[in-house]
């Protein structure tokens, strides 16, 4: 079992107070947290302390910063690493965050592509977030590039992340804060703490100075005095957890995406050719990520629809976690499966909706393979959309299929993280556009969780950091 101390502006720090992370199937402890009290953290976190941190990134140009973030990229996907007192190897990284996830090998290895994917081209991506402003104005405050003077300065000395459990892939939201001077102040999610480790080290071993990282795993008391201090904050979790950060403007909640696939009447039609996209939607990366479709809302034919679906979703069965084939990850909590599977019934018990997947599988919901407890992909399809499970999201590959009136899109489908709108109506493809239901629109046959580099998943990062300011100087004479 191997240590995970605290880092204090990058120095390790072993705690007297520590958890256990168990291996979701054994029991067995993988690894020991060290945990920062709430008293620790705010010592930590003092205005002082935050803003030295952000000093140690403030002399370092922006193009070293996304040179360092290129190389950290290489690092986390291919190194070896620190991981406490010992190091640890790609392969090792790999089990262990499957053994505290449930993840399989495969997918967390996709995790990984996606986050290195993110470091590594932080400069197209700051590129985008930045709508083609020169990176150097970071460096300088101030932009005369194409005879207008643009300024900009920080909204806080640092960004506080209260991270979930859920999926790896998350972090790739908050990494390229260091490319935009930025420290980090990191609670990493209680049975995910690897992967925000990793990242730290790769930075570090990159070149970023260690002054910039607070590695703190924490209760949710500590949690909430990371974001009660920082100066700008993102929160992931569901909407009991986050619901306190709603109207702290410094905060970015991250909650349930309601993410949707909706096939206009001519897709919906035409089904079959889409079924790869709606598919991968719903089950890509075992339905764990906010960008996964829970819902997929057509104009005809949601009975074939939702059965072509779940037909295709029944071939995604329990595997071992090194099998290369494996899609669908365990719960380490048997009591969180039933919990989905028993709010799944009840919505169904309501009336108003049929369990597909129940008609095309043989066998429960909720398995137990080799010990540990799984849900199977379920489509349910609703009769309404005001149906209890038309809109609901659940940590497995879950999917209704609602079946509404061409006129009612997009206003019926009601807010949506991200939304795979698949038409060649233009007309209805310009009412999506004049809308604010979607975070993310994806026009055409886009899975909901394939993400551009250069647009925002979830707000923008650099907005979120830094604001615009009027400026006016006296020219020379």
């Amino acid at each position: 079992m191997i240590h995970l101390p605290l880092l204090r502006k990058g120095q390790p720090y072993v705690s007297l107070d520590t958890a256990k992370v168990p291996h979701y199937r054994t029991s067995q402890p993988v690894a020991e947290l060290s945990l920062a009290n709430p008293g620790l953290i705010r010592r930590d976190l003092s205005h002082e302390s935050q803003k030295s941190m952000r000093d140690s990134l403030a002399s370092i140009p922006v193009k070293d910063l996304v040179a360092m973030s290129a190389k950290a990229a290489d690092l986390f996907l291919n190194g070896t690493l620190i991981c406490g007192d010992d190091t640890q190897s790609v392969d090792e990284y790999v089990k262990a965050t499957s053994g505290t996830t449930g993840l399989p090998f495969a997918l967390v290895r996709r995790n990984m592509a996606k986050i290195a994917g993110v470091m590594g081209n932080v400069g197209d991506i700051l590129a985008g977030l930045m709508r083609g402003l020169p990176l150097e104005v970071l460096d300088t405050g101030l932009s005369t590039a194409g005879g207008s003077a643009v300024s900009f300065t920080a909204r806080g000395s640092s960004l506080g992340v209260v991270l979930p459990s859920n999926s790896p892939g998350v972090h790739s939201l908050w990494a390229p804060a260091i490319a935009l001077k930025t420290p980090l102040l990191l609670k990493p999610g209680s049975a995910e703490p690897f992967t925000p480790l990793r990242i730290v080290q790769a930075f570090i071993a990159a070149g970023v100075p260690k002054e910039a990282f607070a590695y703190l795993p924490s209760s949710h008391a500590g949690a909430s005095e990371i974001l009660s201090r920082c100066g700008r904050g993102m929160v992931f979790g569901d909407t009991g957890s986050t619901a306190k950060w709603l109207t702290d403007s410094r905060i970015e909640v991250h909650g349930p995406g309601y993410s949707k696939v909706v096939l206009g009447p001519d897709a919906s039609a035409d089904f079959e050719k889409h079924l790869d996209t709606i598919v991968a939607s719903i089950a890509e990366n075992s339905g764990r990520s906010c960008v996964n479709a829970s819902g997929v809302w057509v104009t005809s034919h949601a009975k074939e629809i939702a059965h072509a679906i779940a037909e295709r979703l029944a071939r995604i069965v329990p595997r071992m976690e090194d099998d290369p084939l494996a899609q669908l990850a365990p719960f380490a909590n048997t009591r969180a499966a039933e919990y989905f599977s028993g709010a799944v019934d009840s919505g169904l018990s309501e009336g108003g909706a049929e369990d597909v997947s129940a008609t095309v599988r043989a066998g429960q919901r909720l398995v137990v393979f080799e010990g540990s407890t799984y849900l199977l992909p379920t489509v349910v399809r609703c009769d309404s959309p005001q149906q209890a499970l038309a809109n609901r999201e659940f940590l497995f590959p879950f999917a209704s299929v609602v079946e509404v009136k061409p006129e009612q899109l997009p206003e019926i489908l009601g807010p949506s993280l991200a939304v795979a709108l698949i038409t060649d109506d233009e007309e209805l493809k310009t009412r999506f556009l004049a809308r604010s239901h979607a975070h993310r629109l994806n026009l055409g046959a886009i899975p909901t969780p394939h993400i551009g580099w250069d647009q925002p998943h979830e707000g923008n990062l650099f907005e979120h950091l830094y604001s615009r300011r009027a400026i006016q100087f006296q020219k020379a004479s």
